[in-house]
């Protein structure tokens, strides 16, 4: 292994020494610049690159970002007099949505202050705000495409106009958003909040109420109120249920008719009447036990019963109207026998006694109308939708209608009535929201490596080629001089005898391995 080494060495001191001056500088020039842009490329990749988080917070705020931050184990920087969280470049749009997620921070805002750096001399106000105004909606959409169920979105942020006057109102802003989700996704209310609040967060005096949130399907994602329900409130609770009863039926068709036409295909609009009003009663029934015969179980029993019989006294009495005299009895002369009998019976029966305590629930489904547009394969021909299939969604959303209405008193819903509250629309989509495909970006630094390591690959591909060229020059000048040169005899070539093969294994261990032939040699002398 060492002898090999060796050999490898020998080499390549050979090869070196062999090299023009010119050639050694070129690949020792080489060597040094790929070794430099590699450093430097690795400098640059491992160099942590601290960018603010937030700005214009308050110590509470700063001390309280700072400490979830440190829990979580990410570095962090407190810069500006403890007024601005800084954290690595690469963490800082996860961290804005997550803590976003938490409600963090109740003051401050996101920190534009780079446009101020990057901005060339001689633009003016209006231009600097159309920049920055660019890049917030640029910034804030990339930050909602880290959400999950997130695809793409795009922003419209409405900012205030200075006025000329001094006032202490400086108007309030107003955002629109359009997400674009994924087909079937539905956002928890946590993740819808924490959209409002890094919405709200990121656009100065920005308040929630001035958000809207829709999808590429135009639903809209309202914020819940966290307030408890009350009198005042009662309004904006009704309408919420009226709102989220509609919003799950549509989802639920919008779903079903986009795995069937597409989800770019079908728009779904569902309006409902619904009941709040709310009833309590109590009923007190008394049911026999016996339902056949509608008797109940005796629990207690008593009869009477008496009888006479024998002669008695006349019936009657003293015709007469005097003192001692009765009037309007017969008057009789003669006895008589007479009989009597009396009969009574007493039954205590025992009853169901069935007391209900009735709460009507107060949101009842009284009516509702679907609204469906459908945009046909053709969107410039309708007749391209077949009505095969408008008759199939229209018996899809008559089945949704028939079951979702609440029923009393036995009413049914007649075909006709059905209708009346379904429509299906077939025309072509001018609406839509055109998201475009993101591109990825390379960094400049990555650029620039790229085209020195291309060079120096292109210098030592030259250096060899040209180093090829030569030694193939060389090797066919060669060829041609043996080629022309006639072979001659050797004038001096002995034959081969035992004496001059003797002298050829001598000559050659003496030039291999000469302290054997000396030694050889002086055994010889001596017995000279």
């Amino acid at each position: 292994m060492n002898q090999r080494m060796k050999e490898w060495l020998t080499r390549i001191a050979t090869f070196w020494r062999e090299r023009t001056k010119t050639q050694k500088t070129m690949a020792i020039g080489a060597a040094l610049l790929f070794f430099t842009i590699v450093g430097t490329a690795s400098y640059f990749a491992t160099k942590t690159n601290f960018v603010p988080l937030y700005s214009n917070l308050t110590p509470q705020e700063a001390g309280q970002i700072k400490a979830t931050l440190d829990q979580r184990g990410v570095q962090s920087e407190v810069a500006d007099n403890g007024t601005t969280i800084k954290v690595p470049e690469k963490l800082a749009d996860t961290l804005k949505v997550e803590l976003a997620a938490q409600g963090i921070p109740d003051s401050g805002s996101i920190d534009y202050s780079f446009f101020g750096k990057n901005a060339s001399f001689g633009m003016t106000d209006n231009e600097f705000n159309v920049v920055k105004l660019k890049a917030m909606q640029t910034e804030l959409a990339n930050l909602i495409k880290n959400i999950d169920g997130v695809e793409d979105a795009k922003v419209m942020i409405n900012l205030p106009q200075p006025s000329v006057f001094v006032s202490d109102d400086q108007g309030e802003a107003s955002a629109s958003v359009v997400l674009k989700t994924k087909p079937g996704y539905k956002f928890s209310d946590e993740q819808i909040k924490a959209l409002y609040h890094l919405v709200s967060k990121s656009v100065p005096n920005l308040p929630t109420d001035n958000i809207v949130i829709m999808n590429q399907y135009f639903e809209y994602f309202d914020l819940k109120n966290d307030e408890k329900f009350s009198t005042a409130t009662a309004f904006a609770t009704q309408n919420e249920i009226k709102k989220q009863i509609e919003r799950d039926i549509q989802r639920q068709i919008q779903q079903m008719l986009g795995t069937m036409m597409g989800q770019d295909k079908v728009v779904v609009s569902v309006t409902a009447d619904v009941d709040f009003t709310q009833e309590n009663r109590e009923e007190n029934l008394v049911a026999p036990v016996d339902e056949q015969n509608k008797q109940g179980i005796a629990v207690s029993v008593q009869r009477i019963k008496e009888t006479y019989s024998g002669q008695g006294a006349q019936p009657g009495g003293t015709a007469g109207t005097g003192t001692s005299e009765v009037p309007g009895y017969q008057s009789s002369t003669s006895n008589s026998n007479g009989d009597y009998e009396k009969t009574e019976e007493t039954i205590n029966n025992e009853v169901n006694r069935i007391k209900k305590k009735i709460v009507e629930s107060p949101y009842k489904v009284r009516d509702l109308g679907i609204q469906v547009m459908v945009e046909p394969p053709n969107p410039k021909n309708p007749s391209s939708l077949s009505q095969q299939t408008v008759d199939d969604i229209k018996k899809i959303l008559g089945t949704v209608v028939r079951t979702s209405i609440d029923k009393q008193d036995g009413q049914t819903l007649t075909d006709q009535d059905i209708q009346n509250r379904i429509v299906v629309s077939v025309q072509k989509f001018n609406g839509k929201t055109d998201f475009t495909q993101p591109q990825t970006t390379i960094p400049t630094w990555a650029y620039i490596a790229g085209g020195a390591l291309l060079l120096v690959l292109i210098g030592l591909a030259v250096f060899f080629l040209m180093r090829r060229r030569k030694k193939e020059d060389e090797a066919m000048d060669e060829f041609i001089g043996e080629s022309l040169m006639p072979e001659l005899p050797d004038i001096h070539e002995e034959k081969e005898t035992e004496a001059t093969l003797r002298r050829k294994q001598l000559e050659k261990l003496a030039k291999e391995k000469p302290d054997e032939f000396a030694q050889l040699l002086r055994t010889w002398l001596a017995e000279d």
